[in-house]
């Protein structure tokens, strides 16, 4: 089940929100806990067997970790098997035919297995517990004794498919203890239309331009749709992802709980690390805390902090997905941000503005890599972004896709860019004020009723997070 389906929207979400406040609250935990399995469940009920033993697992290993408050050693020991459980059933479910594939490559072997499923969402929750344990560890929380709020905080069902990956510490206390308001469920309800709107007006149908050219072979792509593609795309993953986090903040404020921002408008950053500062926060707040700061992060000498750097990216392209593209596309980022470490970061800032456009640039020979299925498709992808090869540079695809979408390519780029805070943030009369907020309650009414007439009209409703 996702987000943006009507079954979620007309079924799902009015039940578990009449259930959910028609109870008082010592039952409400309970209520969202049973409906986030039936919501896992609902799209592969055999592997919702799969995380609740992985729940009961990080359970007993967080108490079992807190309860050897006096040995450092044990605590150490018992971390390092609840990590290396932890990430062996991520590894056999997400990597187990990669690495087969790879050896056999490798060896040239003919070594068979065969091709397990992945289970949607399993990179998040399985790094959701991790940094539950490892906060325990860190003596910055104590276990959770409530297996039902541990349960809750695994696997409510906002965040547990497509993100962000929230902290433990950050909604603790809010599993014990949250407030309710009517102005808290308004802006979460707005907060969720806008994300709705960013992934099914947006993100959905520049997703169609972007497979229809990534669809193509290469031998027959011009200049003009290989850029055409690749914009595309760029839009795309972003809103499809910062819809998706939008969403989950939404609905977490129609049921009391805060999570974090998880996308700061990336496409304006004059900087590579400012991009990833931007980009999926929570994702790149949890490689620093637990993988690049542990190596020491960059108090360290230049070429230790190149070699951490290319760790935390290579695990970071990995995590995404089992392909030699994802872990080409995380070291490509990792050695970008290791230059701009040593030098390129002030090359950069001396450019403005044109440091704005060459950072896009860059990103978007790093989406070729993320949306290519091989190197090769890849490679000759960005030959034909750079070179006509002796072809129309706009060919009747690229000219046709063109003219049956600049609309939503100038409404994506416009919608890219910090406009609607700006908006938000500038003071008016408290008379204006008050027609101001008319105004985006229609505003938000008109974009849900366009998701509806798009949902009943449209059979393509791409669901980017299987992959991960």
């Amino acid at each position: 089940m996702v987000f943006s389906s009507v079954i979620f929207l007309f079924y799902f979400l009015p039940l578990v929100l009449v259930l959910y406040f028609a109870f008082p609250f010592k039952y409400k935990n309970i209520i969202l806990l049973i409906f986030s399995l039936i919501f896992y469940a609902w799209g592969e009920p055999r592997y919702v067997f799969l995380m609740i033993a992985s729940i009961l697992i990080n359970y007993g290993y967080g108490i079992w970790i807190d309860r050897s408050e006096n040995s450092d050693k044990k605590r150490v020991y018992i971390l390092a098997t609840a990590i290396a459980v932890n990430i062996g059933l991520l590894g056999f479910f997400k990597y187990a035919n990669f690495v087969v594939d790879a050896v056999n490559a490798a060896l040239h072997t003919d070594f068979h297995l065969q091709t397990i499923p992945l289970p949607i969402g399993i990179s998040f929750y399985t790094f959701h517990a991790l940094s539950y344990l490892i906060d325990i560890y860190r003596r910055q929380e104590q276990a959770q004794r409530n297996l039902f709020k541990l349960s809750l905080y695994i696997t409510f069902f906002p965040q547990l498919v497509a993100g962000p990956i929230i902290r433990y510490n950050d909604v603790a206390k809010q599993l014990s203890r949250r407030v309710f308001s009517s102005t808290q469920f308004a802006q979460g309800i707005q907060r969720f239309i806008l994300g709705l709107s960013k992934k099914i007006l947006l993100a959905n149908p520049l997703g169609a331009v972007a497979d229809t050219i990534f669809m193509t072979s290469t031998s027959d792509l011009s200049t003009g749709s290989a850029w055409i593609g690749i914009i595309a795309y760029t839009l795309q993953i972003y809103f499809d992802f910062s819809g998706y986090s939008d969403m989950a903040i939404g609905l977490g404020k129609m049921f009391g709980f805060e999570f974090k921002e998880n996308f700061n408008y990336p496409y304006i950053a004059k900087s590579i690390s400012e991009f990833w500062r931007r980009w999926h926060i929570s994702l790149g707040s949890w490689f620093r805390d637990y993988v690049y700061i542990p190596l020491g992060g960059s108090r360290v000498s230049k070429w230790k902090l190149c070699r951490n750097l290319l760790i935390v990216w290579a695990l970071t392209g990995f995590w995404h997905g089992a392909s030699w593209t994802f872990m080409a596309w995380g070291i490509y980022y990792g050695a970008l941000i290791a230059l701009e470490k040593f030098y390129l970061e002030k090359w950069l800032s001396k450019l403005y503005p044109f440091n704005h456009v060459l950072v896009l640039l860059l990103v978007m020979i790093g989406w070729v890599f993320f949306r290519a299925d091989n190197f090769s498709y890849a490679t000759d992808y960005l030959a034909a972004m750079f070179s006509s090869r002796g072809k129309e540079i706009f060919d009747a695809q690229a000219l046709s896709l063109l003219s049956l979408n600049w609309f939503y390519f100038a409404i994506a780029v416009i919608v890219a860019m910090p406009v609607y805070p700006l908006l938000q943030k500038r003071k008016l009369h408290p008379s204006m004020g008050i027609v101001r907020e008319v105004v985006s309650l229609i505003f938000c009414f008109f974009l849900f009723a366009q998701v509806i007439l798009y949902l009943v009209n449209s059979t393509y409703n791409p669901f980017l997070y299987f992959r991960f």
